[in-house]
């Protein structure tokens, strides 16, 4: 829960783009590199490193400036208290009513749950009728239960710089 409540909490200081590459930090250092997620210290030493590389990384991409950087001392404060549980309690609760009990799932334009081992043209065809359509049915659905304002989720956490430097 712990490193969950964090990824949320840096979504809210620093935004998507940095919260998401924390989360990405932390499942190769939990599933990959074998620790403990509830392990505090460490937690926040993996966290500090990643989020100053991260924000690092974006500044120089663009204008933006960002929050102060969080010290250890400041995670640990964090983690040990209780900021952030009710809402993740919250989003667990939404994906139990909505059918996710295990992942990868991708719930797509607030509305369609598909399950990561599903086929690619199963996707092809949700992007398609998005397409078409030109809009989206719905919305994203944990924004406000996990309380991250609406700028922080339009700016979303993949600029069009990241995706032209991946590609």
């Amino acid at each position: 829960m712990a490193s969950h409540r964090l990824v949320q909490y840096v979504g809210k200081k620093y935004g998507l783009e940095i919260s998401e590459g924390l989360y990405d930090r932390l499942n190769i250092y939990h599933f990959v590199e074998g620790h403990a997620l509830n392990d505090k210290p460490l937690l926040a030493e993996v966290a500090v490193d990643e989020i100053t590389k991260l924000v690092s990384a974006a500044e120089k991409r663009s204008d933006t400036s960002f929050p102060t950087l969080m010290t250890v001392s400041e995670i640990l404060d964090f983690l040990d208290g209780d900021k952030g549980t009710s809402e993740i309690h919250d989003a667990l609760k939404r994906l139990d009513e909505i059918g996710v009990h295990g992942i990868p799932k991708f719930i797509i334009g607030g509305k369609r749950l598909v399950d990561g081992a599903a086929e690619p043209q199963m996707f092809v065809d949700i992007f398609r009728d998005i397409e078409r359509r030109g809009t989206i049915y719905g919305g994203p659905i944990f924004g406000n239960i996990l309380g991250v304002d609406n700028e922080t989720v339009t700016r979303g956490s993949h600029s069009a710089q990241i995706l032209n430097d991946v590609a």
